[in-house]
């Protein structure tokens, strides 16, 4: 649930000291980096990402797929490839609040607080978002799904390459998501760059909460 404030919805029960005292609690059990790219596979990857290519990449519950988030032929190629329904919106993940903020609207100092307090987690908060590719925020929404991840992996690879990245679970649309390297590539094969490691331990998908009025949608 999202804390009080001005600008969150009034049911909420948590407070901001209570969120800091979580999110620290969380930040110091995070997982370890399974791999770290190497300067010359870092170029390799940003230049495939730049020319549309897509990524898979460990998160918290499964891999993760995506792609640079205002590349609209690479979100054409990742919609196809996983028969995924044009008008729903994608999550977008960023090593930080301040990685994603070019990507959004101009959030509140007490939305900002909360965010800052909440990350990393595997939440996923919908915030009003700038003019962006329809197949990223969805079809007549106005707001993007953003989180940084409670995954180091996932949150390094985009510190890594310097810009967010979309994150969509990794299988065909209905389909089971991958669990592991192995999975992701026999799905995928060489239409997707697959960065190895571990997945986190969550058995579920992140929640989405809509960040002005704290209703749950996942």
């Amino acid at each position: 649930m999202l804390p009080t404030g001005k600008g969150l919805h009034p049911s909420n029960r948590f407070t901001l000291p209570y969120l800091k005292r979580r999110g620290h609690n969380r930040k110091r059990k995070m997982m370890k980096t399974a791999r770290i790219l190497s300067a010359a596979a870092r170029a390799g990857l940003a230049a495939h990402l730049k020319q549309g290519g897509l990524v898979a990449y460990p998160t918290e519950s499964c891999y993760g797929i995506g792609c640079l988030p205002y590349h609209t032929r690479a979100l054409k190629k990742l919609v196809c490839l996983k028969k995924r329904p044009q008008n729903k919106g994608m999550i977008v993940i960023g090593n930080s609040l301040a990685q994603l903020l070019p990507l959004l609207g101009r959030p509140s100092e007490s939305m900002t607080a909360m965010l800052e307090n909440q990350w990393p987690a595997p939440e996923t908060f919908l915030l009003p978002c700038r003019r962006l590719p329809l197949l990223l925020r969805g079809r007549g929404r106005s707001k993007l799904a953003v989180r940084v991840p409670a995954h180091s992996t996932a949150r390094q690879l985009c510190k890594a390459l310097n810009t967010p990245l979309v994150s969509t679970s990794c299988n065909r649309a209905g389909g089971r998501p991958c669990k592991t390297e192995r999975e992701a590539r026999r799905l995928f094969g060489r239409s997707v760059r697959v960065i190895g490691g571990r997945i986190g331990g969550r058995k579920t998908p992140s929640r989405i909460i809509d960040a002005e009025t704290g209703q749950r949608l996942r």
